[in-house]
């Protein structure tokens, strides 16, 4: 028994739900920034998500660059196809994955077509040799192929299911009642992008994911400041972050300064985090 409990907890799954155990443990919620992988380019990628594991981050969602990403804003739209110019591919992702997934758990972000190109088995099997903890596929519904979330559990990796405020409530508790590793909550209908608040509606939309789920339930899209995410965090049990990240390293003049950001920039959300009052336990 003893031998089992410890091969899960090696698995992705199981790392996933370590660090948000950890996070709770701090009374606080986990902080899961997002980067794009390859954008600007790939050696400032790897110091950057160095620097996201050296900074506090307890997960991380790496962005795999594709052309169309329907779920994301300009920002981060121009943030891949900067990579995709420079030519960045799915392989040098995995490589920027592998940097740190020993230490912190990594989802990659990739669009369905990537997946389908590579076929579900061969994906979660390069997913596994990297280290990652799962994935999070924003344009694969849950139910839509089934054989790719089948492939990643059959590995111990984490397939992230989606709920939005336009999410039918019989729909919302079956997602968040299967969930593996975590819910992820969209806080607002739109793509991703920061927004001037948070939205009112949001805790009653994380109330039903966590009345629904042993598992946490992180939110993402339009947190834009360490105030918005300590708000966040008081209800949720992770904060999300990606497109005030990829502005910030679009806007440096510099490698060194687009680390120094984001450095500061977690630094910053870890304080207010830990600052803050933590979700509501289960």
């Amino acid at each position: 028994m003893a031998t089992a409990k410890m091969a899960e907890a090696a698995n992705g799954i199981g790392r996933i739900a370590a660090a948000f155990d950890a996070a709770r443990d701090e009374g606080r919620a986990a902080l899961m920034p997002y980067m794009m992988g390859g954008f600007p380019d790939l050696e400032t990628s790897a110091a950057l998500i160095d620097a996201y594991a050296d900074t506090g981050a307890d997960l991380i969602e790496l962005g795999v660059p594709y052309s169309d990403p329907l779920a994301d804003g300009p920002v981060i739209h121009a943030a891949a196809t900067e990579a995709l110019a420079a030519g960045t591919r799915f392989g040098d992702v995995m490589t920027l994955c592998e940097r740190v997934s020993a230490r912190v758990p990594v989802l990659p972000m990739v669009y369905v077509n990537v997946v389908l190109t590579l076929g579900p088995d061969r994906f979660a099997a390069t997913l596994e040799r990297a280290g990652a903890a799962g994935a999070i596929i924003p344009d694969l519904p849950p139910g839509e192929d089934d054989s790719i979330a089948e492939a990643l559990i059959e590995r111990g990796l984490a397939p992230i299911g989606f709920v939005a405020p336009t999410t039918a409530p019989e729909r919302l508790r079956a997602i968040a009642a299967a969930a593996t590793g975590f819910t992820y909550v969209v806080s607002l209908t739109g793509v991703t992008g920061e927004r001037a608040e948070v939205p009112p509606e949001l805790a009653a939309l994380v109330g039903a994911v966590r009345e629904s789920s042993p598992a946490p339930a992180a939110v993402g899209f339009g947190i834009g400041t360490p105030e918005h995410a300590a708000t966040v965090g008081e209800m949720a049990d992770g904060v999300i972050i990606g497109t005030r990240l990829v502005r910030a390293v679009a806007d440096a003049g510099g490698r060194e300064e687009a680390v120094d950001a984001v450095r500061s920039f977690l630094a910053d959300t870890r304080v207010a985090l830990a600052a803050g009052v933590s979700a509501p336990e289960r």
